[in-house]
């Protein structure tokens, strides 16, 4: 990603961001609410296309193109909310994304992504609305591995699951890291660390620090952004989950 700006009315979401993300391995993106982790998944996803700047993929120049994207990135956005009571299920949600892919044995591949993920069978026939929020949390994160895509983009991918399956689910994703490259934003990077390569720290749509793990979760790094939602115990680093930026942010 190269300058890329990105503005919602009167609001610049992202200014003038510029990373280069190389897996495999896992990218965590941190940062306190409207920091702009969102966007900047959205943005590498061709879902948002930028008043400045460029985003390439693999050589490819995918910017504002979610076609084009959608060839070689799969994105798993944060649950927010709960799906509308309609009758579609697990494998009809993969299913059908598989066959919008073109791509074969999507009946095979939706049952062992879902299997992956440790989504009991049971389950697989049930409407999404009658899910916990966990579940449907392995119903999408499925749905990013089944694709195939050398790149996986998961929007707080741990955010909505149970204390035991963070675990679980955190294990997942760092086994399918070691062969390609997954950005995930997070409030909490401590789960999935042990597989982290690099690290992004937005603040008020800017890259306010970038590294590996080891340079980056400091606390003279972070205190800067995270202020008085940065807290150290036993050695540790604890990031807060809200904070007020100091400019604009983004979604």
């Amino acid at each position: 990603m190269e300058g890329a700006t990105v503005r919602f009315g009167d609001s610049y979401a992202l200014r003038g961001v510029s990373v280069d993300l190389q897996g495999p391995g896992i990218v965590q993106v941190l940062g306190p609410n409207g920091a702009g982790k969102t966007t900047l998944l959205r943005l590498i996803a061709g879902l948002v296309k930028p008043e400045t700047g460029r985003v390439v993929v693999d050589g490819v120049n995918v910017t504002g193109d979610p076609g084009r994207a959608g060839r070689l990135v799969a994105y798993t956005p944060q649950l927010a909310s709960r799906p509308p009571r309609v009758p579609v299920t697990p494998l009809d949600l993969l299913e059908t994304s598989l066959r919008a892919r073109k791509l074969r044995g999507y009946r095979s591949r939706a049952r062992e992504a879902l299997k992956a993920v440790g989504l009991e069978p049971g389950l697989w026939g049930r409407p999404l609305y009658t899910l916990s929020g966990g579940q449907l949390q392995r119903v999408l994160l499925a749905r990013a591995l089944a694709s195939g895509a050398r790149v996986l983009l998961l929007d707080e991918p741990l955010s909505a699951v149970d204390p035991r399956g963070r675990g679980e689910i955190a294990g997942l994703i760092a086994r399918e890291a070691g062969e390609r490259l997954v950005v995930a934003s997070s409030h909490d990077p401590t789960l999935l660390l042990a597989a982290t390569r690099w690290i992004v720290v937005m603040d008020s749509g800017r890259v306010a620090a970038q590294g590996p793990p080891g340079e980056v979760l400091v606390p003279e790094r972070l205190a800067q952004t995270y202020g008085g939602s940065l807290s150290v115990h036993g050695g540790h680093v604890h990031l807060g989950d809200s904070h007020a930026p100091g400019g604009a942010g983004g979604p």
